[in-house]
């Protein structure tokens, strides 16, 4: 008789799992929107944040940072995305592209290769495989984006091939680009970039990431090889604090077929406490030396050396909406933030809030 009913327990376990698997459905859509208002107490005439400000860029105006509406087509052997964007964040960074082209964040197709393993092959417009932060403000520590993240990609387009280990703790990825944050690449330009990236996460409290860029994105004409490297890693101590610690590097020729680089880099330290599960607050600290202007150009004696720190707090008011406060001071070596007289200062105050929503 027990035989009989652990039997009819398996069975309708079976059942009720294979009914649950029907259930799901491949095609999904899932949107998110980050409304927010800053303060940017130099407040320069144009209500524009410095060019090195890509993301919250605005000063003084209710505004959208990102907002998108995203399909996704997912099953065993493909996977698709699509994502049609509007916001400052989009106006910022995809400035360069042409047409429809200006309002695409993600359009990507992908083939399972392998029926062993798990190994695809991805084509199209992706997120960024570089560095810890994102340009969705709610799956980052802190409010706006840090000087790391602002000027290296946000999104790239091209092909890769990836794979995950069985146990989920490596992920290893190839990819050829069209260049350094771009769709469409540069007029004049006829060489690929390329990139890796290397995910280890032995458990999980501990992530630690490299990622690469190496290629030209410049008309050939004036070809300069830039090499760049991200590396970070994200240590969970405890349920209730956390630390991310990140560094840049990056050599561009400084000619054609120079033997002679210009060379950046940048550290950044963020470290976050939850309290409760519904607040949290972050503080981050971070330096960017880029003396020769190869991302961040300034025309003054000692190019851009500027550290910065921020702590802001966020409250979770419903699972998909939060509400998030942020200061932030940056300070240069040379006098480089415009206020309203058009004169130059070597401090910026900003104070940001925002709310952000997903479904």
């Amino acid at each position: 008789m027990k035989k009989i009913i652990f039997g009819l327990l398996a069975l309708l376990n079976f059942s009720a799992k294979a009914q649950s698997d029907s259930l799901k459905k491949p095609l999904t859509i899932s949107g998110y929107a980050e409304v927010y208002f800053q303060a940017d107490f130099n407040n320069s005439k144009n209500n524009s944040r410095p060019s090195f400000i890509y993301s919250h860029n605005r000063n003084n105006e209710i505004n959208v940072n990102l907002a998108f509406i995203k399909t996704g087509y997912n099953t065993d052997q493909i996977r698709a995305n699509l994502a049609i964007a509007a916001g400052t964040y989009m106006n910022a960074n995809y400035s360069a592209e042409q047409g429809v082209m200006k309002n695409i964040y993600e359009a990507n197709i992908g083939l399972k290769i392998s029926k062993k393993h798990n190994i695809w092959i991805d084509a199209g417009i992706f997120p960024s495989h570089i560095g810890s932060e994102s340009a969705i403000g709610k799956d980052n520590w802190a409010l706006t984006r840090s000087l790391a993240a602002d000027n290296s990609p946000y999104f790239e387009t091209g092909a890769k091939i990836s794979y995950t280990s069985e146990t989920g703790k490596w992920f290893v990825s190839g990819l050829v680009l069209n260049g350094w944050q771009r769709i469409q690449r540069v007029d004049g330009n006829s060489t690929p970039a390329f990139g890796h990236q290397i995910t280890f996460k032995p458990n999980e409290k501990l992530t630690i990431n490299s990622s690469s860029f190496v290629g030209n994105d410049k008309p050939d004409s004036i070809r300069q090889m830039r090499y760049f490297h991200n590396l970070y890693g994200i240590y969970q101590i405890i349920k209730k604090i956390g630390i991310t610690a990140g560094f840049d590097i990056g050599a561009e020729q400084k000619s054609k077929g120079s033997e002679q680089y210009n060379i950046w880099y940048t550290p950044v330290l963020i470290a976050k406490f939850s309290p409760t599960e519904k607040f949290s607050i972050t503080a981050r600290g971070e330096y960017y030396q880029d003396e020769n202007g190869v991302i961040i150009s300034t025309g003054t004696e000692n190019g851009f050396k500027t550290f910065g720190y921020s702590l802001n707090a966020d409250y979770q008011i419903l699972p998909n909406l939060v509400w998030r406060t942020e200061i932030r001071n940056l300070n240069s070596k040379d006098a480089i933030f415009m206020n309203r007289t058009d004169a130059f200062n070597k401090n910026s105050l900003t104070a940001t809030t925002a709310l952000a929503i997903s479904f």
